[in-house]
């Protein structure tokens, strides 16, 4: 008995990894906990598995030994369009694939019609979310579906458009759903509010709110402050904090954001909520520390969207610890901001294309005192990050990019980071590299 109970402690590879259940990971904050990471490339690392998939920008998720992923695949025939900005019925449908985590193997499909009626229809924008036995998962037309897990039957599933009424969004539904105890909150729109959140056993609407005519991209999040936990909503009229619980609102900052690009994940860092957007750049706010309330810091101080002295971010989260936050502004500076006056402490162009370009952008991950930044050339960065600099440590190429915006090549999907890997896809083929020692 006593060497059944020694030998997973010689064995330590045998040790089960850490998930990344939702997107940015399990706590839903963007830092990788797994140890045992290596501390640089000699080299591209061990390629684990590939599996060629459809089209889309939603990042995979990893749970419980399987990976999910969502894509898209047109009809028979057809193509998108040569400009990505071109709107019309596009024929074709999405998918659901949950994969082997161990080899990449097809476990189950779940695949719809879908035809799309959207700018940039590359594929859908979600990343899905495990909880227990159910992944839920949001289509770019809004459908969304709550699956077993093991077998990819539908327990419940719900259409924005038909079923509530919702206005389609010029870039798709692209917030990523929220669980939350016994409810999944998602960005709708239409006739009863912008967040709603459901039962996720049964899809029943449990309350609907924040009443808005526009829906933006933003994820809903949830943070503690003031005493409360509090559900923070942002859409292209105003930065709302809600009550989880029952949807009102505790309250509300009007912030008109142009052609709805509220897409960046909002971020806290004491009481200091942070968001930021391409044109109208940052907000920051303060939130009370005995009740649920918030008050203006700073806002964007730029003239352009060129000429800009904050962070104007088209998607990229940003990461602030230790009073300073770290993102990629509109041109593709990766800049280093203080928190308290908004006040620029430096900006590089190396992690991302090396050179100024509209919409550029990376995705950062924090993994102890480091970042793994996975930029657009389909490039992974291992540097850190401190208000002296940028010091990169190395970088090794992993994956093409295959899709197109501003006429250069991108890849805009978040990779996921569990069990000593990494997972990350394009519009080709999702692969699973080991990140392990």
């Amino acid at each position: 008995m006593k060497y059944l109970i020694l030998f997973p402690l010689l064995v330590p590879w045998l040790s089960l990894g850490d998930d990344w259940p939702q997107w940015l990971g399990p706590k839903r904050d963007g830092v990788w906990r797994e140890d045992g990471i290596v501390d640089k490339f000699e080299g591209q690392p061990r390629l684990r598995w590939s599996l060629p998939i459809g089209g889309g920008y939603a990042g995979p998720t990893v749970a419980s030994g399987r990976v999910y992923v969502l894509d898209r695949r047109l009809a028979k025939g057809k193509s998108n369009p040569q400009n990505p900005f071109d709107k019309g019925k596009l024929q074709g449908t999405e998918r659901i694939l949950c994969l082997n985590e161990s080899d990449g193997k097809i476990i189950w499909t779940h695949e719809y019609n879908c035809p799309y009626e959207i700018s940039y229809p590359a594929g859908p924008r979600c990343t899905p979310a495990v909880d227990g036995d159910r992944v839920y998962t949001l289509g770019a037309m809004g459908n969304l579906f709550c699956l077993n897990t093991k077998n990819g039957k539908v327990i419940w599933k719900a259409d924005f458009r038909k079923d509530y009424g919702a206005k389609l969004p010029v870039w798709g539904f692209a917030a990523h759903p929220l669980v939350d105890g016994d409810k999944l909150i998602c960005l709708v729109g239409g006739n009863r509010g912008v967040a709603m959140a459901f039962n996720k056993m049964t899809g029943k609407v449990i309350w609907a709110g924040v009443k808005s005519p526009d829906l933006g991209y933003c994820p809903p999040m949830i943070y503690e402050a003031g005493g409360t936990r509090q559900l923070i909503i942002w859409h292209p009229r105003s930065l709302n904090s809600v009550d989880p619980e029952t949807g009102k609102v505790y309250w509300s900052t009007p912030f008109r954001v142009k052609y709805g690009l509220t897409i960046p994940t909002p971020r806290l860092y004491d009481d200091f909520l942070f968001v930021t957007s391409f044109y109208d750049g940052p907000l920051m706010m303060r939130l009370a520390k005995d009740a649920p309330r918030a008050e203006v810091v700073w806002r964007a101080t730029g003239r352009s969207e060129r000429v800009t002295q904050q962070l104007h971010a088209i998607m990229c989260t940003p990461f602030v610890e230790d009073g300073h936050i770290y993102g990629v502004c509109s041109y593709g500076q990766f800049r280093c901001l203080n928190v308290k006056t908004g006040q620029r402490v430096w900006e590089s162009f190396k992690p991302v294309t090396g050179a100024s370009g509209r919409w550029a952008n990376a995705f950062l991950v924090k993994h102890q005192d480091r970042f793994f930044i996975h930029n657009e050339t389909g490039e992974l960065i291992i540097a850190k990050l401190s208000p002296k600099g940028y010091e990169e440590i190395s970088r090794t190429k992993l994956i093409d990019p295959t899709g197109k915006a501003q006429g250069r090549p991108i890849v805009w999907s978040h990779p996921a980071f569990a069990n000593r890997s990494i997972y990350l896809r394009n519009d080709r083929e999702i692969r699973c590299y080991s990140l392990a020692k």
